[in-house]
């Protein structure tokens, strides 16, 4: 049983530093904390410091808040449509489908649901 819950979060640690390793390669900057769990064919992640410094500073002027984050979030969900996250699909060994994402700017928060094509939870 010991072994199982080591293997467990062994994979849930590699999905974030995968998430990490996907937004430094294709936004230029990952978030500097990632939690992740499995539940069904769902990878859900909750991230902080993912804003950048562009970012923070374009925040200061509420005129641009909901533009930030309605591009921010739709900008993403193009991104993994568009460049599926074909490493994190091989630790899971299922295929990527969607995902679901909403950014909280103010607390520099992220969660997202990665959905898979089966169930990645074991």
């Amino acid at each position: 049983m010991n072994e199982v819950i080591n293997i467990s979060t062994n994979k849930t640690q590699q999905f974030a530093n995968l998430i990490r390793k996907y937004r430094k390669a294709h936004i230029g900057k990952g978030p500097e904390h990632v939690s992740v769990f499995f539940k069904d064919n769902w990878a859900v992640a909750h991230m902080k410091g993912s804003l950048s410094k562009v970012e923070t500073f374009y925040l200061r002027n509420n005129a641009y808040h909901r533009m930030l984050k309605e591009g921010r979030t739709e900008e993403i969900k193009d991104l993994y449509k568009e460049n599926p996250p074909i490493e994190m699909e091989e630790l899971v060994e299922a295929k990527f489908v969607k995902l679901f994402t909403d950014v909280d700017l103010e607390n520099d928060e992220v969660v997202s649901i990665f959905v898979f094509d089966q169930n990645i939870e074991s």
